[in-house]
């Protein structure tokens, strides 16, 4: 496929033209809804944060999060609209959940308590994931619960981004760059000096954890096509190959970390960017072409706070379109086959989709940064050089596999990815003995819910990764020190029974000496480094610190982020990330963030100490 087709596009035609509509439609359908909302009374609330019209035909709709605020302003026009079926009206409320924690949750069985409404419309990253979905349905001997004819609501590619000089070190723009370039520069035993820049160092690669990514999923496609140099057809006997397995293991060794999201290393390289360092900390991130932009325009998590104002960076990224080829994340519209959705529901989903794909809708998706899915509404700004990105591009697209090798795929990947040297850190102070739920006095403590956050935890570690387990309270070891080991950093394999027998017989005691502890745990990790996997801290803790001493907390806190930041400035060969999760009310998560920003980690909040088994998931997923 060439100049830059999109996908989808035989799906996404048949609902173009079917409804005349205007920008001043939009408009007042916005101010009808807002009327509307304001004469009903007594609703459900809905996924939205809306009042929920109890008298309308309820669709919920479940996204990937690039589109909850894009999807939840069309769904309120679209409530305002006057849109319904047999003249009973319809109301769609928007939620969000990642595509990967969906994907399972339908698989599994959808849990309304956890997962919240169950869907009439799931609106993944890409429909990758409904062939997923669909595979482990049909091995449950279950029917597929999606088409494979989605249509596409919004488009945006896999690419590669790089800095800038990067880029034109590699021969950039006129040269193409794939992952045949990235395979050799992660074998590089001498790395970018190879291109006549040793103060770059090692290359260095970020990738998502495909469990729960599209980008990281999308990565993984790619990759293995490109090892066989295929753009269809990739067999599980093509996964079996040795050398194909040999290509995916090489290219994961160079991987910084891995993570449940791509904001964490576009925020990570923004920051260092402004130090003057974004050439250190990363030498390339595999992110979807709409973070190209919005990195390049200054927002590099693509949401702007109220009063935060966008900076461009110093060193600005450019999309690398691999030449083997690349997918797209086609952003499908799937009204499910699922037992819960009645032919009403269904008929009412229909008008929703139809409403989203108008072109003047779609306008907005380009707004947004995304290729829209109608393919009568032409690409234009922001999709420009200008923002690194090409409108040309990709020339080359890759068949999206079937559901059974991608799950192949996702087993292969559990063993070559890039192995971890990690050091779980828990807080057992007196307040993690106190209701996770303070209005249930007398049901499971946080430190319950905590150590079975960490138990379920360790079966995503592989046989060979190295895990230990520290629990830090004032007076917790011998001799009055802050810190107990209850396992070294050892292979996780032979071990793991023995670490659930641990965590399980652990209680509460004292205070919280969080700096002391983290501190150590960091000076440890660094002292017997190992290039050969990722080495990281993970730091979870519902206090701040108390160790008896108040009079020195700044100090101590100011010392600890100068070491750690000092280490991780980009030129430092031994990176040890320290990973925070605040637990409950009474942590503080913006010097937690500091903390794992100093490190260029990521941090965590399970401020509601009901939803750490979710968030320790996430954590976990680095690695």
């Amino acid at each position: 496929m060439t100049g830059g087709a999109r996908p989808g596009s035989r799906t996404a035609r048949r609902h173009v033209g079917r409804r005349p509509g205007a920008p001043l439609l939009v408009a007042a359908s916005i101010l009808a809804a807002a009327l509307l909302a304001t004469a009903c009374s007594g609703g459900e609330q809905g996924a939205g944060g809306s009042t929920r019209r109890s008298e309308c035909i309820p669709v919920d709709v479940t996204v990937s999060s690039e589109k909850i605020q894009l999807l939840g302003e069309l769904a309120t026009a679209f409530n305002g609209s006057g849109a319904a079926v047999d003249g009973t009206c319809i109301d769609v409320q928007v939620a969000k959940k990642a595509s990967g924690a969906a994907t399972t949750a339908l698989a599994e069985g959808w849990d309304v308590a956890t997962d919240g409404p169950q869907p009439t419309i799931w609106s993944p990253a890409a429909s990758s994931w409904g062939q997923i979905l669909n595979d482990r349905l049909a091995s449950e001997g279950e029917p597929p619960m999606v088409s494979d004819q989605p249509t596409s609501f919004m488009l945006t590619p896999l690419v590669i981004a790089m800095p800038e000089p990067m880029a034109e070190a590699l021969g950039w723009p006129a040269t193409p760059i794939g992952w045949a370039d990235i395979l050799r520069l992660a074998n590089s035993p001498t790395g970018w000096a190879d291109y006549g820049h040793p103060e770059w160092g090692a290359f260095e690669l970020g990738k998502t954890n495909p469990n729960f990514s599209t980008s990281g999923l999308s990565a993984l496609i790619a990759q293995n096509y490109a090892a066989t140099g295929k753009t269809a057809g990739l067999s599980g006997e093509d996964l079996a190959n040795p050398q194909i397995v040999q290509f995916g293991t090489d290219i994961e060794s160079s991987v910084v970390h891995y993570g449940d999201i791509t904001m964490t290393f576009l925020n990570n390289w923004f920051r260092a960017d402004r130090r003057g360092t974004a050439l250190n900390y990363a030498s390339a991130v595999a992110v979807e072409e709409k973070s190209v932009i919005d990195y390049n325009r200054g927002n590099p998590d693509g949401v702007l706070d109220q009063g935060e104002q966008p900076r461009p960076p110093r060193v600005p990224l450019v999309a690398i379109y691999p030449t083997e080829g690349t997918i797209y994340s086609d952003n499908p519209l799937y009204i499910l086959d699922a037992d819960w959705v009645s032919p009403q529901q269904r008929a009412a989903a229909e008008q929703f989709e139809d409403f989203v794909m108008r072109p003047e809708n779609q306008q907005r998706v380009l707004a947004a940064g995304f290729r829209p899915g109608n393919p009568e509404v032409p690409l234009g700004d922001p999709i420009t050089p200008a923002n690194g990105v090409d409108p040309d591009q990709p020339q080359t697209l890759l068949e999206t596999p079937p559901g059974a090798v991608m799950n192949q795929l996702l087993a292969n990947w559990s063993q070559q990815r890039k192995g971890a040297r990690v050091l779980l850190v828990l807080d057992v102070s007196g307040s993690m003995g106190d209701p996770a739920d303070p209005e249930d006095p007398f049901g499971p403590t946080k430190l319950d819910l905590a150590k079975q956050a960490i138990v379920d935890g360790l079966d995503q570690f592989k046989d060979d990764d190295l895990v230990g387990l520290r629990v830090f309270t004032t007076g917790a070891g011998a001799n009055g020190a802050a810190f107990r080991d209850l396992s070294p950093i050892e292979p996780i394999g032979p071990n793991r029974e023995r670490l659930r027998r641990e965590v399980e017989g652990l209680s509460p005691l004292n205070g919280t000496p969080l700096y002391d502890v983290t501190q150590a745990s960091y000076d440890e990790l660094v002292a017997a480094f190992d290039g050969q996997r990722i080495n990281a801290v993970v730091l979870l803790t519902d206090g701040v610190n108390d160790d008896g001493d108040t009079s020195d907390d700044s100090r101590q806190l100011e010392a600890l982020l100068a070491t750690v930041g000092d280490a991780n400035d980009g030129e430092n060969t031994t990176p040890v990330r320290i990973f925070t999760v605040a637990y409950g009310s009474g942590a503080n998560p913006a010097e937690l963030k500091r903390i794992a920003e100093a490190s260029n980690a990521g941090s965590y909040q399970a401020t509601d100490a009901t939803t750490i088994n979710d968030v320790f998931t996430s954590v976990i997923s680095n690695f």
